[in-house]
């Protein structure tokens, strides 16, 4: 029994309404959603956020995480509380975060302290409420190197404090791999796609890379598609299959 979880990520398809996108994360095979707070599932408008989790309900999707654009950098932590509400209601305990708007090198001393010690705040918020925050895996933020990511997971040192997972297109595949095996520990979820430079290309493409890259988790991870390679979501199917494909056809 395949133990992966496959799903996608919303903000893949900002031009649709949430009840194309579960239409056609179904019609594609996979189980789950995580919805983005910018378009589709802003976290104040809980009506809407409402209708979502019933249209869920509708076509058989979960909803793997919410997709935040908290930023504990910039953003007041009473923000905090909004998302949660949001994201209960639609029925994850999964909240994805910023890693603040510089890579570790860019901080001073002063910077550093102040991030680390907000984000505790905000790990223990999240306790409270029973969440998970994770921070995206991103360049120009704290996890753009696996030591400076490293860092701050082990000064923040909270189960409810997490982080995600993905290639960085300007490293080579052993690059990616390198930082896979580094963070694999502290990842929560895994966001796919294939993308080399600006250049996004099928995920058929980088089977091989892939497998390296899951290889590096010591247990299955949620694979959440993000973006397509030309944008369409026509070609959900296609890119679900080769995602079945890499982990062997299971879903």
């Amino acid at each position: 029994m395949c133990e992966y979880t496959l799903g996608l990520v919303s903000i893949s398809f900002r031009k649709h309404s949430p009840e194309e996108i579960l239409k056609a994360t179904r019609n594609a095979g996979l189980s789950c959603i995580e919805w983005g707070s910018d378009v589709h599932a802003p976290c104040k408008d809980l009506p809407r956020i409402r209708e979502i989790a019933d249209l869920q309900k509708k076509y058989g999707i979960t909803c793997s995480s919410y997709g935040t654009y908290f930023n504990p950098e910039i953003h007041p932590l009473a923000d905090l509380t909004d998302y949660i509400t949001a994201a209960k209601i639609l029925g994850t305990d999964i909240l994805r975060i910023w890693g603040g708007t510089k890579k570790g090198a860019d901080m001073t001393g002063e910077e550093r302290l102040s991030f680390t010690d907000t984000c505790q705040k905000a790990a223990a918020i999240a306790e409270a409420h029973n969440v998970t925050l994770c921070l995206e895996c991103h360049m120009r933020s704290i996890t753009e190197t696996p030591d400076d990511a490293i860092s701050l997971m082990k000064a923040v040192n909270s189960p409810y404090f997490r982080m995600y997972w993905q290639p960085f297109q300007w490293l080579d595949t052993e690059g990616s791999l390198a930082v896979a095996r580094a963070v694999s520990p502290y990842v929560e979820h895994i966001h796919v796609f294939n993308w080399k430079g600006s250049d996004k290309l099928p995920l058929h493409e980088g089977t091989e890379a892939w497998k390296s890259y899951l290889s590096a988790f010591t247990t299955p991870r949620t694979l959440l598609l993000e973006f397509m390679p030309d944008d369409r979501i026509e070609t959900l199917p296609v890119e679900a299959d080769a995602l079945r494909a890499i982990i062997g056809g299971c879903i």
